[in-house]
């Protein structure tokens, strides 16, 4: 991915949200913002409630959202975290994040996002 990406570690779901509102009052549009948690549900509800992305075969590619299926929930947010533009050593450090619990919210950066 050639695109920057923006990413905050956050203590909650009610932190998420108001970080996402935060970012759409900068001018962030729904489809650059995403949401990540370690469950799957947390992630998906979140994603729901301020009408965000998770990171999806769109972002992945086709051959990664396959792979995906055969991997940890720790392996499989960090190839996320990786196609969204984290470096390997960032998405471990993520990861480990979300495994005490945090959430990462993640905006993609582009020339559009800026308000003027």
């Amino acid at each position: 991915m050639n695109e920057k990406v923006f990413v905050r570690v956050v203590d909650s779901g009610a932190r998420a949200m108001e970080e996402i509102h935060a970012l759409h009052r900068q001018g962030y549009l729904p489809e650059d913002i995403f949401v990540l948690a370690h469950d799957k549900d947390h992630t998906q509800y979140l994603a729901g409630a301020a009408d965000v992305n998770t990171v999806t075969v769109e972002e992945e590619g086709f051959i990664q959202s396959i792979a995906n299926w055969f991997r940890s929930r720790g392996d499989e947010l960090r190839a996320k975290l990786e196609s969204m533009g984290c470096t390997p050593r960032e998405a471990e450090v993520y990861e480990a994040e979300m495994d005490r619990g945090k959430v990462i919210v993640m905006a993609r950066v582009r020339a559009s996002n800026r308000v003027v």
